[in-house]
């Protein structure tokens, strides 16, 4: 058995790192780890600051998800040992009592350490009845639970705080034209401007986009429509002659693009209730991507289109930030918190996927042992029959993850 192989197993049947600080020795690449980290963070933040807004906000997310498994192993008795931001060689890291804390090189997730995390863990005889493994099944399953449950606050708490503070999107009744109308268009022969807002068509009142595009397509080529504005609040009548839908000919086209869609603020039990639903829907919709986005079948053609699918595309952090830039450029600081809330809720899922080395594999194993068990007499799973799994499971994520940022370098999102 290899050396890397060796720590590897060590570390997934510990949950953690296996060595304390006084036994690793000082490793010169936490220094070059560090440049790059602060390298990437200030080209973050000259080529568009929402971007390391988003980074910051999902580095906090990572923080408060260990924090959750910290917190709820310390409360049901369980001894920890590390809490540590990112993995690799310590850059920086003390120790208060028991437990040592710190951040290392890889900026690429972080871990709690509880002693006794399997049957492969060897604890000190006098920690065992503070260790994981000795604890009862719902005590068990609560602490390896709490990361993904704080993911789950972490976006309701967004959501209800821009449902609340900024508001919620949805169909604000009206059709506002948000570009410049295209130039030689209809629109812009007869003097539509950015701003605009469109009230009607032949008499048709307009609540939204679609009935603006309904309107406007079941007309003809030629046709002449009549169409009612709202400039600087005065109404204003203007007729069009359409022209042909550079898509389908057999359409009319005016030439503009508009939006009826804005944050509405809600009141606090309104965006409550939102919060719940739209967590919800996104819980089931990160259910759905998860077979989709880690498919290496997916990964490969998406590599080979060039233009992948967004739906189907696996992406990585690089990815992530890239959309919560845009989002930010577009909306402001409430984007990014929107983004971050939906980032949350797919991490949240995802980390429960039932396989080591994700918490759900822990769960699925804490299940097992509990469905095992008979009055009496615990059962307890061999971890060691399940690191080949395990070592698939990572040497899929690796590819997948290589793929993802090969995509978000050459295919940014934005």
């Amino acid at each position: 058995m290899s050396n890397m192989y060796r720590k590897f197993r060590e570390q997934m049947a510990a949950g953690g790192d296996t060595q304390d600080l006084a036994e690793e020795p000082a490793n010169r690449g936490g220094t070059v780890s560090l440049i790059a980290v602060l390298a990437l963070v200030v080209w973050l933040a000259m080529r568009n600051p929402w971007m390391l807004v988003f980074v910051v906000g999902l580095i906090i997310s990572i923080f408060l998800h260990e924090f959750g498994h910290y917190w709820t192993a310390r409360k049901t008795g369980m001894k920890v040992t590390q809490f540590y931001m990112g993995f690799g060689p310590r850059l920086w890291s003390r120790k208060r009592g028991e437990l040592e804390y710190g951040v290392r090189a890889f900026p690429l997730g972080a871990f709690v350490r509880i002693v006794g995390m399997s049957n492969l863990d060897d604890c000190d005889p006098q920690d065992e009845d503070r260790s994981y493994r000795s604890k009862s099944y719902p005590r068990r399953l609560l602490v390896i639970t709490a990361g993904s449950l704080m993911h789950m606050v972490i976006a309701l708490a967004l959501f209800v705080g821009v449902y609340a503070a900024a508001g919620r999107l949805g169909e604000t009744g009206s059709v506002r034209i948000v570009y410049a109308p295209v130039s030689g268009s209809p629109a812009a022969e007869i003097g539509l401007r950015e701003g605009d807002v469109i009230n009607s068509i032949n008499g048709e009142v307009l609540k939204s986009r679609d009935d603006l595009v309904a309107a406007i397509t079941s007309n003809a080529p030629g046709e002449q429509i009549a169409i009612e504005i709202n400039r600087g609040g005065a109404p204003q009548t203007f007729e069009a002659t359409l022209v042909a839908n550079p898509v389908d000919a057999t359409l009319g086209y005016l030439g503009v693009g508009t939006e009826s869609v804005d944050y509405i603020k809600q009141s606090l039990p309104s965006a409550v209730v939102y919060a719940v639903r739209d967590g919800a829907q996104a819980i089931v919709g990160s259910v759905q991507a998860i077979p989709k986005i880690f498919n290496p079948a997916n990964a490969f053609n998406s590599i080979r289109d060039s233009a992948a699918d967004p739906s189907t595309r696996p992406s990585t952090v690089v990815g992530a930030s890239q959309v919560g830039g845009e989002a930010g450029k577009r909306d402001g600081l409430k984007g990014v918190l929107m983004m971050l809330a939906y980032v949350n809720v797919f991490v949240g899922v995802f980390n429960m996927f039932p396989s080591l080395p994700f918490d759900g594999g822990h769960a699925a194993v804490a299940t097992y042992e509990r469905l095992r068990s008979r009055k009496g007499v615990r059962y307890r799973a061999d971890f060691g029959k399940m690191i080949p799994l395990a070592t698939a499971v990572v040497a899929l994520l690796i590819m997948i993850t290589f793929a993802g940022l090969y995509l978000d370098i050459t295919q940014p999102f934005g």
